[in-house]
């Protein structure tokens, strides 16, 4: 099965890292029912947490993002990336963009379960229309 790649915007918001932090914003955006297609996060500064979300349907994120007190910056745009687990599956997509000059500045991924996987990337703002036509991204 080959791999779907669409387009997808992201926001990001700084947190304390500090116990408790996740499960008050999760608990926010299950009482509001926001689904995720993809979430990443990883430290910053000293005692900050930046979370990059991927959201389903923008602007109920966002309303259950200022209950939750983030402060988000974006939209911004990646790629998401959902297929057949399977040995390679990610080298077309990275050889593809390689030869065309483009750089993955950050990705993140993960096997979904019942042979399937999930993975996000980034590329420069400046390159991401050539890389969706690149990569025939929806």
């Amino acid at each position: 099965m080959a791999a779907k790649i669409k387009r997808v915007d992201y926001f990001y918001a700084t947190i304390d890292d500090r116990p408790g932090q996740w499960a008050r914003i999760l608990a926010e955006f299950k009482k509001a029912k926001v689904n995720l297609l993809a979430v990443t996060a990883f430290p910053t500064l000293t005692g900050k947490t930046q979370i990059d979300f991927f959201p389903k349907d923008t602007e109920k994120f966002k309303a259950a993002a200022g209950t939750a007190g983030l402060i988000l910056t974006g939209p911004k745009r990646g790629f998401l990336v959902q297929g057949g687990d399977r040995a390679g599956a990610l080298v077309d997509i990275h050889r593809q963009l390689a030869d065309a000059g483009i750089n993955v500045t950050a990705a993140n991924g993960s096997t979904a379960g019942s042979g399937r996987f999930g993975y996000v990337f980034w590329v420069k703002p400046e390159n991401f229309e050539r890389a969706a036509q690149i990569l025939g991204a929806k």
